[in-house]
């Protein structure tokens, strides 16, 4: 990141732009699900010229799992990441209008915002741009953590219990979910990009829409509807999608050509990745869209009334920590064989207890100093014991993996597993049956492995606790 006029301290408001007085609405671009995800630039264009007031997009997720947060790298490819900034950053500084990245580089650690950072300097060398960058870092220290479970600050989320401060200090990445509160800040000094850390998918719209005193009832049900782009129209591939909130509710319209937003796309949102599909928990409270309304306004658009928001006693940040829990070596093995089909519940133990006898006896390793996970994809991977259909399937691919206290011990019980994985017959056959192995060599090395530990969310005073905002002034114009 290059070092143009860095300072660590919110400046005062009065010397930087004043926060907009309410008005009548707000118009917001959300080109994207996921920054790196692709979009039409045209679709981004047709926004600006509808009379957007701002871009917004969510750079990262916990969708893909905990590695990203373990390691603190992206999910996604630099080049198409750059891709899309490079469409959002120079239609924004062109219009005149905030660009605002959440979660950036996946897990929204402090390297990842950083990450982003760096792209937007070199866009802005490249393309001669002048504006001022906000960098807010939601990335938290164990031992800061640790004060506050002594202080009783810390709750736990189902379905996880209490927490010790072992379990904080275990992890290699600890990151709080930020509201919209600094994000309003950022902009209300002065900052024309602003780059977070983790935050939740809402944030972004939330905060343009609260700081021109829109009520919050529409503000977070607009942003809860528009966060993953073109998914709330008819074609989720389309491109952007543009939110328009005001005193009453909200509007929303596709901005790809041959998409359309209908009542029953926009309502449907609400059930995605939502445990309740009328209400959703933010930092500051609760959306009640219970009593919303959907109105086709056209083919293309829909109005939204009703959406309610319920302000919680206790202003709470969620935290999201990952742990390293050892190594894995995986070998996928395809079955066709119509007996062993047939009888899989039968030679999936048969094959485990072979692995941990032929392991016990050759590397002197107990059950408990390894873990072996088993999944047939095509009979029961997904649902196991609630899979409903349980006619046997024509073939399987057989996910075998072993996670260990480090690489060499995985992979060991792997080529212990791999005849086994070519060749175990059931007790009642006379033959020896043939498998399929995916590829040569058939032991993968997955590398470190990481879990999820946290599930918590912490008391704070001021939705801008344990945050840290950095402004620098990036002059290339």
């Amino acid at each position: 990141m290059e070092p143009e006029h860095v300072t660590d301290i919110l400046p005062n408001p009065t010397t930087h732009d004043q926060p907009d007085a309410p008005s009548g609405s707000v118009a917001v671009i959300f080109p994207t699900g996921m920054l790196g995800g692709g979009f039409p630039a045209e679709t981004v264009t047709r926004g600006i010229v509808l009379g957007a007031d701002a871009i917004a997009v969510d750079g990262g997720s916990t969708d893909s799992g905990p590695h990203y947060l373990g390691t603190g790298t992206a999910k996604t490819a630099a080049s198409a990441v750059e891709r899309d900034l490079r469409v959002l950053l120079t239609e924004a500084r062109a219009a005149g209008i905030p660009l605002i990245v959440t979660s950036c580089g996946t897990s929204g650690t402090d390297s990842g915002v950083d990450w982003i950072a760096d792209m937007v300097t070199h866009i802005a060398r490249q393309h001669h741009l002048s504006f001022r960058l906000a960098r807010i870092y939601s990335e938290l220290r164990a031992d800061v953590l640790v004060s506050a479970l002594d202080a009783g600050r810390i709750h736990p989320l189902p379905p996880l219990g209490p927490l010790d401060a072992e379990t904080l200090r275990s992890c290699s990445h600890i990151v709080g979910v930020l509201g919209q509160e600094p994000i309003a800040a950022a902009l209300d000094a002065g900052a024309d990009v602003v780059l977070t850390g983790r935050a939740t998918d809402t944030a972004s719209v939330a905060a343009l829409a609260l700081r021109r005193g829109l009520p919050a009832g529409p503000t977070w049900h607009a942003a809860k509807t528009v966060e993953c782009g073109a998914q709330c129209t008819t074609d989720p591939r389309s491109g952007a999608v543009l939110v328009r909130i005001d005193a009453d509710g909200f509007t929303v319209e596709p901005l790809g050509e041959g998409a359309a937003c209908t009542p029953t796309t926009v309502a449907a949102h609400m059930i995605y990745e939502n445990v309740d599909p009328y209400r959703m928990r933010e930092p500051a409270g609760t959306l009640d869209t219970s009593h919303a309304t959907y109105t086709a306004l056209d083919p293309r658009r829909v109005r939204v009334e009703g959406s309610r928001f319920e302000v919680a006693a206790q202003y709470t940040v969620k935290l999201e920590g990952a742990a390293l829990v050892g190594h894995e070596t995986a070998t996928l093995v395809g079955i066709r064989d119509p007996h062993i089909l047939r009888h899989l519940d039968t030679w999936v133990p048969r094959l485990r207890d072979i692995v941990a006898e032929r392991a016990q006896a050759l590397l002197e390793l107990e059950p408990d100093d390894y873990e072996l996970d088993v999944r047939c994809y095509g009979a029961d991977a997904i649902l196991g014991r609630l899979e409903p259909d349980t006619t046997p399937p024509r073939e399987v691919g057989v996910l075998f993996r072993v996670r260990a206290a480090d690489q060499a011990t995985a992979n060991a019980i792997a080529k212990i597993a791999n005849p086994y994985l070519l060749h175990l017959p059931l007790p009642d056959m006379t033959h020896m049956p043939s498998f399929a192995f995916a590829m040569s060599p058939a032991e993968i090395e997955r590398g470190p492995v990481y879990e999820f530990v946290l599930n918590h969310a912490v008391d704070v005073a001021d939705p801008r606790d344990l945050l840290r905002t950095v402004y620098t002034e990036v002059n290339h114009g």
